[in-house]
């Protein structure tokens, strides 16, 4: 167990690592959040319009019948839309949020671990293999699919993929198959 503990720490805070190289320093997520020099005003409008929240406009209103709601999309197939997260305050203290990710990449960390430790003759190459195919999983079924259905960009995420997986599947294929 002490050893699992070890392989989980070490992994977590590569994971925590990655991330803050990925959306800082190395800035691959950077086209993710895009400038405009019209934000004054967009935001002007969104907070006279909205409560915190996030938003896909435009839609009908909740109830509409769906004959109704099949005529709104028709109506609205080649017009513009967004996604909008919208928030009226602006929270600039990460602290909380720091310590809520590297509990996250721990206990994701100590998933995988409990993953590979039941392989049998576990090896180096399994376990590299094994932590960039749970990377790829993740990739794949959240923010692919999300770049699927919002026609927004993913190539970060895979990026992040082979990055934080990969090193973490570095690690834990030469450290794991020793103990």
């Amino acid at each position: 167990m002490k050893n699992q503990l070890i392989a989980t720490a070490v992994a977590g805070v590569i994971l925590f690592l990655w991330q803050f190289l990925s959306w800082s320093l190395l800035n691959v997520h950077g086209s993710e959040m895009q400038y405009t020099d019209k934000q004054d005003a967009v935001l002007q409008v969104l907070s006279a319009n909205l409560a915190d929240g996030s938003y896909f406009m435009p839609q009908p209103p909740p109830g509409t019948p769906k004959e109704q709601q099949q005529e709104f999309m028709k109506n609205m197939t080649g017009k513009p839309w967004a996604i909008v997260n919208y928030h009226a305050s602006m929270n600039t203290n990460m602290g909380m949020n720091m310590v809520r990710g590297l509990a996250v990449d721990l206990v994701a960390a100590f998933l995988l671990i409990w993953l590979l430790v039941k392989i049998p003759n576990l090896d180096f190459k399994t376990g590299l293999l094994s932590s960039l195919a749970v990377g790829a999983i993740g990739y794949l079924t959240i923010p692919y699919l999300n770049s699927i259905w919002f026609e927004s960009g993913s190539i970060g995420y895979l990026v992040d993929v082979f990055g934080q997986w990969g090193l973490v599947g570095l690690w834990l294929g030469w450290y794991l198959p020793r103990k």
